[in-house]
């Protein structure tokens, strides 16, 4: 919950807005500020505050408790021109929350962190427990000093500044200097045990620990939670492995709703997965049993539901000792599931800044490797972080970007993928998904598609049904396009053409046009959108007769109407076809 106070009017109109936007974050504070701002501090994961930032240093001073516990606080001014993240960037998620705000009321967003300001990824905002000398090696990391990267899980990691380094492999392990770590292990020195976890004194490390590791466990009915939970904790113990790298719980179907695992998934903070007996049953394990497979269907359920992703077991299945020395009745196996990468299939939109979504921006920061045709990562070269790897080429050599993302991510990488408008759509995503397989992640980031940015410059030519048609030839036989224009055409469907016309193929445009002409009146309205968004873009309205070919190239989305469509206040508009339109009278 966002807490929202205000102490004037002005300020209340601002807390309205973002009571309105956002109205099952917020809660809005009355009363005295003092008091308000107590309550906020108590009852909010955030709050915002409409006052001057000194006023709020000192009314929220005497709270101060934990960065990692306290709220994050942002400020907007009388004027609403700033949002500034005060306290709580990172872990109050204050600098994201600025951004936010910024974008509701029109302000600009002032975040102070230094690892942000210069486009370095905070160590403690990657999405994993962190645990360490965070200040010390974010430091270095700001001052270019060495730090050395030991990747002992190859998770996928944003960008990193070029000042760090993966040691070679044969290399002798340096101590004292400032490292990052990412590991499911107990350092050596460190304790295990939630929050007590920590590394030894003065070690200059930072430690990230990944989602890496699955407990399998199996429970009679009427296990205690407590149980459960010693068991567990003994296993990753025993093991040297951290629960703070616990991804989830797994047991059988059948176990889904057992009191004592739900209870101890609760407490541990992660998820209770369950898979059917069928599954389990056909993953192939060390110490299969006859008790569970009369009980629920599979000679496995510690062990096998731990494996059912695939891994390494570490802790084969082991049982629960009880104090009162009765049966055991629970067991757990523990996996570390592979490390998987993760592609991002990004759309740029039609090339203006303002249509690249949040989205899109947030996946480019996050990845350590991009991947695109050179003039695309030339217009986002800027929101890259420092030390992104680019692998950029040119037109062409679609399939060897594809095969480079796919092989990159395979490898543990973070990877972006772009391609224009919707990479969905005419673009990159097709060939990347054709290559990979279940073994990596894969995000489908949607743009703005080069029609849509083209319909919103025409007016609204795309009411209606429509279809979108690519008229190169290049992948895809004439016949089959000019199977699809006719029945379009036919069908009476509004056509974007996509790739209308280039200096060796000026023939196709033409033959397009013949068709649809075929199906629809000379007076047809035609929208022609050049470079739809960019600064030199360019468009006209004209008909479907008066067309002349020689004037559309590659960069021109050409978009033909059906027999509804009109010219109406010189905007290209295609009804939705409602019934009021036809008879207003008996209108509902």
């Amino acid at each position: 919950m966002i807490g929202l106070i205000s102490a004037t009017a002005a300020g209340a109109v601002a807390a309205q807005r973002l009571a309105s936007a956002w109205p099952e974050r917020t809660r809005v504070y009355e009363g005295p500020v003092r008091d308000a701002v107590g309550r906020a501090f108590g009852e909010c994961e955030q709050v915002v505050c409409f006052l001057a930032t000194g006023a709020v240093v000192r009314l929220i001073a005497p709270l101060l408790a934990d960065k990692g516990t306290d709220p994050g606080v942002v400020c907007v001014d009388e004027g609403g021109r700033f949002a500034v993240s005060l306290v709580g960037g990172h872990a109050g998620g204050a600098n994201a929350l600025a951004v936010e705000v910024g974008e509701v009321l029109g302000a600009e967003p002032v975040v102070t962190t230094a690892t942000d300001a210069v486009g370095v990824p905070g160590l403690d905002t990657l999405g994993m427990p962190v645990e360490g000398d965070v200040a010390g090696v974010s430091r270095a990391l700001l001052d270019g000093e060495a730090v050395e990267l030991d990747l002992e899980l190859a998770w996928p990691l944003p960008a990193l500044p070029p000042n760090v380094r993966r040691p070679a492999p044969d290399a002798p392990a340096e101590r004292g200097g400032p490292a990052i770590v990412v590991t499911d292990r107990v350092p050596a020195g460190g304790r295990v045990g939630g929050p007590e976890e920590t590394l030894g004194a003065g070690d200059a490390r930072v430690v990230l620990r990944p989602p890496s590791l699955v407990v399998g466990v199996g429970a009679s009915r009427g296990a205690p939670a407590d149980e459960v939970l010693g068991l567990i904790e003994s296993a990753l113990r025993d093991a040297g492995l951290s629960p703070r790298s616990l991804a989830e719980l797994a047991t059988v179907d059948a176990k889904a709703d057992e009191p004592g695992l739900v209870e101890a998934a609760a407490r541990l903070g992660v998820p209770l997965v369950t898979h059917s007996a069928e599954e389990l049953a056909a993953v192939e394990v060390p110490n299969p049993s006859d008790a569970p497979l009369a009980a629920v269907g599979t000679p496995s359920v510690a062990e096998a539901a731990a494996l059912v992703g695939g891994g390494e077991l570490l802790v084969p299945k082991r049982k629960s000792e009880r104090a009162d020395g009765r049966p055991a009745m629970a067991t757990c196996a523990v996996v570390r599931r592979p490390a998987r990468g993760r592609l991002a299939v990004v759309g740029l939109g039609p090339g203006a800044r303002d249509l690249l979504t949040p989205r899109a921006k947030a996946e480019l920061r996050r990845a350590s490797v991009l991947v695109g045709l050179d003039q695309y990562v030339d217009q986002i070269r800027d929101l890259l972080r420092p030390g992104t790897r680019i692998l950029e080429s040119g037109l062409g050599a679609e399939e060897e970007r594809a095969r480079t993302a796919v092989a990159e991510a395979r490898r543990g990488q973070a990877v972006a993928l772009i391609g224009s408008g919707d990479a969905g759509v005419y673009a990159m995503a097709s060939p990347a998904l054709a290559e990979a397989s279940d073994d990596i992640d894969v995000i489908g980031v949607p743009g703005v598609t080069a029609a849509l940015a083209a319909a919103a410059i025409l007016g609204a030519p795309l009411g209606h049904d429509h279809v979108s048609i690519s008229l190169s030839d290049l992948h895809t036989p004439w016949e089959v396009i000019e199977r699809r224009v006719r029945a379009a055409a036919e069908a009476d469907i509004v056509v974007t053409f996509y790739n209308p016309r280039s200096r060796g193929r000026d023939w196709q445009l033409p033959k397009a046009l013949a068709i649809l002409a075929g199906h629809r009146e000379p007076t047809t309205p035609v929208g022609v959108v050049r470079n739809a968004s960019r600064p030199d873009g360019s468009h006209r309205l004209t008909t479907l007769a008066a067309l002349d070919p020689a004037t559309v190239d590659m960069m021109t989305v050409v978009t033909v109407g059906n027999t509804a469509t009109r010219e109406i206040a010189g905007r290209m508009v295609t009804p939705r076809g409602y019934r009021w339109q036809e008879n207003p009278e008996g209108a509902e």
